[in-house]
């Protein structure tokens, strides 16, 4: 795995060839499946009115944006952020219709359809006939949707990032890599019962020397070549009781 971008966008609405612009748009960096702690966050202001159904899902009204920059005012400093990676995003071709209206309108190319990742193709594959949307997947990977009252853009890619993580299986590669060189030594040393380390030294006798030597005397006269001891070749000696 490398670099990858986890990507949100809020709009005034679905369809950006009907004149819907983006007002938010915000990034995690991810590196090898792990947040870098590295984001991208911009209000935009869409030169247009907000429509009130928008602004219920995502809270954002037209007061909150007058005076964000256009996007063409922020779009290389989107672009520097993203370069070449791979862009995540949940129903991928409805933020990349966005993104890509708005790259073309302040003079920029489109992105590569192939850069995109969606996360609800690759939740639909897991989890065929099921509710996939981000909340659903949250709810079943039991990631936290305590911060959240309206849908917003970073906060979004923060969700979405926790739930790509276990899409891909990342918490178990997480905890793979964090064992540390001691740890994977102890692992890979020989298994001792009942998890105990050996003992550096026998314990000492409890016998006395004279308990030990009735005890071969014992052996040699009643089991003679039968004993346990002779195959070890123990029998003249006061092995401890």
């Amino acid at each position: 795995m490398a670099r990858e971008i986890v990507l949100d966008t809020e709009t005034t609405g679905f369809d950006p060839k009907t004149g819907d612009r983006l007002v938010e748009v915000g990034c995690i960096e991810i590196d090898d499946l792990l947040p870098t702690g590295r984001t991208f966050h911009r209000y935009v202001n869409p030169d247009r009115l907000i429509p009130e159904a928008a602004i219920r899902v995502h809270g954002i009204t037209d007061e909150k944006v007058k005076d964000a920059p256009r996007f063409h005012e922020i779009v290389d400093d989107l672009m520097e952020f993203i370069g070449d990676a791979p862009m995540i995003a949940h129903n991928a071709g409805f933020d990349r219709n966005f993104i890509d209206a708005e790259y073309v309108m302040a003079g920029r190319p489109a992105t590569d359809p192939d850069r995109w990742i969606d996360t609800l193709a690759l939740a639909q594959k897991r989890f065929p006939g099921m509710p996939n949307s981000l909340d659903a997947l949250c709810k079943r990977f039991k990631v936290s949707l305590a911060d959240r009252t309206f849908h917003g853009a970073l906060i979004d890619a923060r969700l979405l990032a926790e739930v790509y993580l276990e899409l891909r299986g990342g918490k178990e590669r997480v905890l793979d890599l964090s064992v540390s060189k001691k740890a994977a030594v102890a692992v890979s040393g020989p298994i001792v019962m009942g998890g105990r380390d050996p003992r550096p030294n026998g314990l000492a006798p409890r016998s006395t020397p004279d308990e030990r030597e009735r005890h071969v005397a014992f052996l040699q006269a009643t089991l003679k070549d039968r004993s346990l001891w002779t195959a070890y070749g123990l029998e003249t000696e006061t092995t401890p009781a």
